[in-house]
């Protein structure tokens, strides 16, 4: 295989992360990689253990000087998104990537790249091959499946981990500092339904052209949930004017803000004239008060005509939007410590009403673990208050902020010795494996950090040449310092 990227710095480093991306590395299709892995440790006589989910961790002892000095813990993950063009006839199970530079930008044809998170494991693999860099003895910790869910930082053992610093190199903009994230979970609230066959006035109910976005880092922006949006209106409506409930259904991943979401119900002929009121009154009064966030907000109503069809009766339809109503949404605390940054909230991205249950599930996050309990609890009591039951599923710990971090203070003054100004520091309302690696190793400090990409998880995925040189420059002096 001809290489692309042996003319560019840093050169050790992207000598394995060229290697990387000849090896097939999709979520859940990580043995070959992480046999590289096991090979590669195995050349060098180094210390190793690869556990049945295909994660690893490799040894190595400090260079001359640093033999004594506290381990260091370097981390990124070895699988990555596999997504491709129409035209692109890539086989990820079994092909390599085309890789190919532009404009100085590192890019593969017609597929992802996989610089989330390949860089890291390459940077990680150039400095445990080296025999000229200075650095402290190094744990060096390469987890699988973090694309789907952190699948394999839940499941490692690190009961042999003796590092407390630890370097997460899995961030897309040079000169920002990771310092915290928030823990979550997967929440869902299931109202059990009973329908009968009704004869009535079917109306089709629209609430879209909403923004949407990120639950996590775009939260805090005042986007409305569509879901919530609807509830809102059909409180309205079925407090003043009875109709039965048919069908209920928007949003489609827990962790993205919904922006359109359609009701279906049914009207007894004697009710139409009433409902029609109550509905063009909730109407006006939502958009009116909604408008200035959300410019293109529409509700949308269709009279389909008579039918018949199984529906809840309209007692049950008014518990069930009134259970939506009185579920929490959005953002419910902002840290005091951190300015900016959400603290804790909670997204209702996905509304089904099936045959027999309505289910609502949200994307519960919180950088500070007892309030994510908390506002967990709070929906378990909504939900029994209402007759529902709650579940849960893909929990995973915040990474709490540390006050007292020798890390961070460390990396911010190497970063103004190298770059001239001060790095930005921050925390995120999204997850990272920090959070459960902090969670498995008490008393962990960590900082996330990583050089430029543009556009991840998609075709046009790029990363930026310059940016890996001086990242990986910056990685180099912190392991000297410390």
């Amino acid at each position: 295989m001809q290489s692309v990227l042996s003319a560019y710095e840093p050169k050790e480093a992207l000598y394995y992360f060229e290697q990387l991306c000849a090896i097939p590395h999709s979520s859940r299709d990580t043995k070959a990689i992480s046999d590289y892995c096991v090979r590669f440790a195995e050349a060098r006589g180094l210390k190793y253990r690869q556990d049945e989910s295909n994660n690893v961790i490799i040894w190595k002892n400090g260079t001359p000087g640093y033999e004594d000095h506290a381990p260091v813990i370097l981390q990124g993950h070895l699988d990555m998104v596999c997504e491709k063009d129409a035209d692109c006839d890539i086989d990820f199970s079994k092909d390599g990537l085309r890789l190919d530079v532009k404009d100085g930008k590192l890019y593969a044809k017609g597929t992802t790249l996989g610089g989330d998170d390949g860089i890291a494991v390459a940077y990680c693999l150039a400095i445990l091959a080296s025999d000229t860099i200075a650095h402290p003895p190094v744990e060096a910790i390469f987890t699988v499946d973090e694309e789907i869910g952190m699948l394999g930082a839940a499941a490692i053992d690190l009961s042999d981990i003796r590092g407390r610093l630890l370097l997460n190199i899995d961030s897309e903009d040079e000169g920002i500092l990771t310092v915290s994230c928030a823990g979550g979970a997967t929440s869902t609230v299931l109202l059990p339904l009973a329908r009968k066959s009704a004869n009535g006035v079917t109306y089709r109910i629209i609430v879209d052209g909403l923004q949407g976005g990120h639950s996590g880092v775009e939260i805090n922006k005042g986007r409305l949930n569509s879901n919530k949006l609807m509830a809102e209106l059909l409180d309205s409506v079925l407090s003043n004017a009875p109709a039965r409930l048919v069908s209920l259904s928007g949003g489609q991943k827990d962790n993205a803000i919904p922006r359109a979401t359609v009701a279906e119900l049914l009207v007894d002929e004697t009710a139409v004239s009433d409902f029609e009121l109550a509905l063009s009154g909730a109407k006006t009064v939502l958009l009116a008060e909604h408008k200035d966030v959300e410019a293109n907000l529409r509700v949308n109503a269709e009279n389909c005509g008579k039918q018949t069809k199984n529906t809840l009766s309209v007692l049950d339809s008014l518990r069930a939007v009134k259970l939506l109503s009185k579920l929490p949404n959005g953002v419910q605390k902002m840290s005091d410590k951190i300015e900016g940054l959400v603290q804790t909230s909670l997204n209702m991205g996905i509304l089904e009403m099936g045959e027999t249950e309505m289910k609502m599930t949200f994307s519960v996050r919180s950088s500070v673990n007892i309030e994510k309990e908390e506002l967990i609890g709070t929906l378990r009591k909504i939900a029994a208050d209402f007759g529902a039951r709650y579940s849960q599923m893909g929990e995973y710990p915040a990474w709490e902020y540390c006050e007292d971090s020798r890390l961070r203070p460390l990396m911010i003054e190497v970063f103004e010795e190298l770059y001239g100004h001060k790095p930005v520091v921050e925390a995120i309302h999204a997850g990272l494996e920090c959070g459960i690696l902090s969670d498995k190793l008490p008393g962990l400090d960590a900082v996330s950090f990583g050089p430029d990409m543009e556009d991840i998880h998609t075709t046009r995925e790029k990363l930026s040449l310059d940016s890996t040189k001086r990242t990986w420059d910056y990685l180099l002096a912190i392991l000297a310092r410390l």
